[in-house]
């Protein structure tokens, strides 16, 4: 078969319907146009007193038959739009998108290597099919895209379509989801065969769902009204459309992606036959952002000082749309500022937007100002001194976000594992606003609620999760079983007062520590402070070199 005939066989084979209504409309006019020919005849032929009455009466009919068309046009075209185009018909967005138009090239995909090496066998598979029948494997069905938002699961799905040449059938979870049963079984089933069309003409396609949760979430028993039939008869519809993909060699790939862990979508889409590849996208690791930053500056106009391998360190945790944003930011505060290229200054105001938010424009009082600068200033300085793995890149005064000043410690590289270490220093950097409070103005304020809300679920999950109690008691207390949705873990009075004690002992070490440390370098929290308030801000580089002046050094990273 030709492909100017397999073309019209796929047209046909979608486009049915529509060409049966044309002729059905084309056959209704025409006899229209027979009767209203053969009436006029019959019209001429009567006498003129037959004509003369049948004239007098035709402007009412036609005044009637005009306003009961437009009440029924009107009626039918508000049910119509309300069914098919606001209601449960909505028809799913099902537009094919053509590989030069996605334009999205492997070369583009940055900051993913090891998550491309997984994916690029797929696609030497797709381009080359010959080499699989060799040795009598099938292509690979389905590809599930797990991980955070913002990583590049929608970017390294177009990357796929172009490096392949394939017809590109984006869609989202949601659009399955409808108000009438049965709606989004038959959404699932146009999709695909849509996509069999299309595999017919191209040689395959990627069908791409979006945001899969939304539709694949585990099946539900059947409550009242019909609850959960319309839900579980769109999941049964997918799995059937996944399992027909493997009984034909079609070349069609089916590519979802999810933020949700992949527990919490229905185990039968899980197994292995549906999605046979699952590709985890997690965030960069440190040379990932260090290209994703190369490649997102390489595209405007930035000074060449700029050490990319700082902003690298400083951005742990930063998603590439987070990495792409900041950029962006940037780009937009230079033109604010009249710069003439993107400067350091600029790419760390744009960092404290993505992190932090715009600065609120709140006034504090000048009272307000020096006792958030000393907060800040205990925060920064046991950070500095004491934590093993993390360094303080900021700290300021200027309100942003519901917070009135922050000093911002940022982990020196990934962490995967907590030690008690590290998790009591996190505990003495929390607690040392208190601290820096009570020994500047004798007492403290209100400000100090989040910090003691992080020193205490620190300090609880080391005692109730992690054994890290002074009295030894072991056991995760939170183990399904144990632990109880409203009244907690089940265990004795005896035992939860041991380990509430426990807890109580771990914080109050931690701040004599702190209060310690802080009255022996009085000296170093007022200058820090008194440096806050004269420039609101301090970056990295500033603070490193207001403890250097006082003869302190960060200790060195207990992960190394």
């Amino acid at each position: 078969m030709n492909t100017k005939a397999k073309k019209l066989k796929v047209i046909l084979k979608l486009h049915w319907t529509k060409i049966l209504i044309g002729v059905l409309a084309v056959i209704f006019f025409a006899v229209f146009f027979i009767i209203l020919i053969v009436g006029l005849q019959n019209f001429f032929s009567l006498e003129s007193f037959y004509k003369r009455q049948f004239l007098s009466v035709l402007p009412f009919q036609i005044f009637i038959s005009i306003v009961t068309g437009f009440i029924f046009v009107i009626f039918y075209s508000f049910m119509y739009m309300w069914l098919f185009f606001g209601g449960g018909f909505a028809k799913m967005s099902q537009k094919k998108i053509k590989t030069k138009e996605v334009d999205v090239k492997w070369s583009d995909v940055i900051g993913m290597d090891s998550v491309k090496v997984e994916v690029f066998e797929v696609i030497k598979l797709l381009k080359d099919r010959a080499q699989l029948k060799r040795i009598g494997g099938k292509v690979i069905k389905g590809v599930l895209m797990v991980g955070p938002p913002g990583c590049g699961k929608t970017y390294l799905a177009k990357a796929i379509a172009t490096e392949t040449g394939l017809p590109f059938l984006p869609s989202v979870g949601s659009e399955f989801v409808g108000i009438f049963v049965g709606l989004g079984a038959m959404r699932v089933k146009s999709l695909f065969k849509q996509a069999r069309a299309l595999a017919e003409i191209h040689g395959g396609c990627i069908i791409f769902v979006d945001e899969i949760d939304s539709v694949a979430r585990p099946r539900v028993g059947v409550s009242g009204l019909g609850g959960g039939i319309s839900h579980n008869a769109t999941i049964n519809q997918l799995l059937s459309e996944l399992d027909g993909l493997r009984q034909e060699d079609n070349n069609i790939v089916t590519i979802a992606a999810t933020n949700v862990n992949e527990d919490e979508l229905d185990p039968a889409l899980m197994r292995a036959g549906r999605f046979d590849r699952k590709v985890y996208v997690d965030y960069p690791q440190l040379e990932d952002r260090k290209n994703l930053f190369a490649y997102y500056l390489g595209k405007i106009k930035y000074d060449s000082t700029i050490d990319i391998a700082v902003l690298a360190r400083k951005t742990v945790y930063f998603s590439p749309a987070d990495i792409a944003n900041m950029t962006r930011e940037a780009s937009l505060i230079a033109i604010r500022n009249n710069h003439e290229m993107i400067i350091m200054k600029d790419l760390s105001e744009a960092y404290d937007r993505v992190e932090f938010g715009f600065k609120s424009g709140l006034l504090l009082s000048s009272k307000e100002k020096v006792w958030v600068a000393y907060h800040e200033a205990g925060h920064a300085i046991i950070a500095y001194l004491l934590h093993p793995t993390t360094d303080v890149v900021k700290a300021s005064i200027i309100p942003r976000k519901g917070l009135l000043g922050y000093a911002h410690p940022v982990p020196r590289e990934e962490i995967h594992i907590d030690t008690k270490d590290q998790l009591l220093a996190s505990i003495k950097t929390a607690l040392a606003s208190y601290a820096a409070e009570n020994l500047k103005f004798g007492t403290t304020g209100s400000g100090v609620n989040s910090d003691f809300s992080s020193a205490l679920k620190t300090a609880h999950n080391m005692v109730y999760r992690w054994g890290m109690g002074k009295s030894g008691i072991l056991g995760n207390f939170y183990t399904p079983g144990i632990f109880h949705p409203t009244h907690g873990p089940m265990i004795s009075e005896k035992l939860k007062q041991q380990l509430d004690e426990d807890v109580q002992e771990m914080l109050n070490s931690c701040l004599i520590e702190v209060k310690e440390i802080l009255t022996k370098e009085k000296e170093l929290l007022e200058y820090f402070a008194q440096e806050l308030l004269k420039k609101e801000e301090l970056e990295y580089d500033e603070i490193v070199e207001i403890f250097k002046k006082h003869g302190k050094e960060r200790p060195q990273s207990s992960t190394s």
